[in-house]
């Protein structure tokens, strides 16, 4: 048995008569199964570092994938492997996307309205609710509109682009020093900050705001000449695209918080409510660093002080 972290699926790791392993998962849902394996075989045949899928059990509820090892990204936060990670997932977003079925996406084929309210929501219902904490739910709205506002102004790139979902770094294995993806059947259409943002914020990983800024430059600039590569124009603007990344760090860490509350507050899962405190911290120096935030989001910069106080 291979030790769960968030999900509920089974991981174990088998050994055949050759002393060959793979890695077996069990799933808990049948079309999200489905989504991971058409989306590891797609990226398996462009050349994309992600384990090979061996073999699909009938109901389609179980599958064998390639053994990348023990060893975690998280375990390893030095500064080349987590280059090596940012600039891979320029090639996960673009190339990945080439010829890509969004309709094989688990739960929705792209990150639109519903889907940032859906994070917004996961925060109010699963975290800021279970800290029992007054707070005005008229004026969180207010709030969560000019959020839902201010990203879907971003949607409307002429790229067509992966967004991984849960890009962190317990979500990248390494092997032989570079890195190999996992864990992206959430995986779907979308803008690509949010990827970076959900990488070097990640609250556990506790990147310097400079080291976060240098991971920033090496990622855009990866994905300029990856674009190129796949005969897409770069990005034209970059002042709009950084302009816009700190809206997506709020909206991910948010999102963190609410995964947070469910799986520490309901599941009791000490590892979650032990992430609490540093995404709270992430949160407030979030607001510290871009003060612009403030303006467009005063409640939620209230609520982020009040939290802060009870941990």
């Amino acid at each position: 048995m291979i030790k769960q972290q968030g999900s509920n699926r089974i991981y174990t790791r088998e050994t055949d008569a050759e002393g060959k392993t793979v890695i077996r998962v069990v799933g808990t849902n049948r079309d999200e199964n489905r989504a991971f394996i058409y989306m590891a075989r797609h990226f398996h045949a462009l050349g994309l570092p992600v384990p090979e899928v061996y073999h699909v059990s009938e109901d389609e509820m179980s599958y064998t994938q390639e053994d990348l090892g023990d060893t975690l990204l998280f375990d390893r936060l030095e500064p080349m492997l987590v280059e090596r990670a940012i600039r891979a997932l320029a090639h996960i977003q673009v190339t990945g996307a080439r010829d890509f079925d969004w309709s094989k996406c688990f739960p929705v084929p792209a990150m639109d309205e519903r889907a940032v309210r859906w994070d917004l929501n996961y925060f109010k219902y699963c975290f800021l609710k279970g800290t029992r904490l007054e707070f005005s739910e008229p004026l969180l709205e207010d709030d969560f509109d000019k959020i839902v506002e201010n990203l879907l102004s971003t949607f409307h790139s002429p790229l067509s682009t992966f967004l991984y979902r849960d890009f962190q770094s317990r979500n990248v294995m390494i092997r032989d020093e570079q890195p190999y993806f996992i864990d992206f059947q959430g995986g779907r259409r979308g803008p690509t900050q949010y990827d970076v943002a959900s990488f070097l914020w990640q609250a556990k990983a506790n990147f310097s705001p400079e080291f976060r800024m240098q991971m920033v430059e090496a990622y855009l600039e990866e994905l300029e000449q990856v674009e190129i590569t796949n005969h897409q124009s770069p990005i034209t603007n970059r002042t709009e695209w950084l302009s816009a990344l700190p809206h997506f760090v709020l909206l991910r860490t948010l999102q963190v918080l609410g995964a947070y509350g469910y799986r520490g507050y309901f599941e009791r899962k000490q590892h979650f409510l032990e992430s609490i405190p540093m995404a709270l911290r992430n949160l407030n120096e979030l607001f510290a660093t871009h003060s612009e935030l403030k303006d467009h989001y005063p409640y939620i910069y209230h609520v982020s002080n009040d939290l802060l106080l009870l941990v």
